[in-house]
């Protein structure tokens, strides 16, 4: 066999090679889009042993974790890649939720702050960043700030009925009961079945009474 034939086998190999690897990484994308997370995980966890600074496939691993409900792990590994690149919205962003799942308030909170005030104005995850404060101004009881984090989810995905839910409980609390009621109701259009939805506003029409 002559060298021009080995150069030519060597790079078609290379290049299925390649291809395969770029298949396997939007393989792990695509699993958890389709809410396959421990196969995703898999694939991500496989890809880091590779490549140890592979930050796409950290990202993956990490909002798999979280919604597979290993929020101590989503913590650690996320943690891990920031050490390889701190300023990854992304992983900012993800380390944040997995704190949120774990209680850890102010941390939480710091990280949710931080990403918006890097993300771009297009990110994708800027919704799930106000819901997610809005909720920790609910634990710590203060309700107008809530307020302001639901109303902003909203204003960025207002398609999301659930977030319209507490956005109108935010409401409730603060006694701003006419905004409540037009939340609930809000609500209530996007899932006639949203349950929390329909005995907020209960309680709202019977107070304004």
């Amino acid at each position: 066999m002559n060298m021009k034939k080995i150069v030519l086998i060597l790079s078609v190999f290379f290049s299925f090679a390649v291809n395969l690897i770029a298949e396997e990484r939007a393989d792990a994308l695509v699993l958890y889009r389709n809410g396959k997370y421990p196969e995703a995980i898999a694939i991500c966890e496989q890809e880091i042993i590779e490549n140890p600074q592979n930050i796409d496939s950290y990202c993956v691993l990490c909002w798999s974790l979280v919604r597979n409900r290993q929020y101590a792990e989503a913590e650690q590994r996320s943690t891990d890649a920031r050490k390889i690149n701190s300023s990854d919205v992304r992983l900012i962003e993800i380390q944040a939720e997995a704190k949120f799942y774990l209680g850890k308030n102010r941390e939480a909170l710091e990280l949710f702050e931080y990403y918006l005030a890097n993300v771009p104005a297009n990110g994708s995850r800027i919704g799930n960043a106000f819901y997610y404060m809005g909720e920790i101004y609910i634990r710590q009881a203060k309700y107008q700030h809530a307020d302001i984090s639901f109303t902003a989810s909203v204003h960025t995905e207002p398609l999301v009925d659930y977030w319209w839910t507490r956005c109108g409980y935010a409401r409730e609390m603060c006694g701003s009961y006419d905004l409540s009621l037009k939340a609930y109701e809000k609500a209530l259009e996007l899932n006639p079945a949203q349950a929390d939805a329909a005995r907020g506003k209960e309680r709202v029409l019977a107070k304004l009474r």
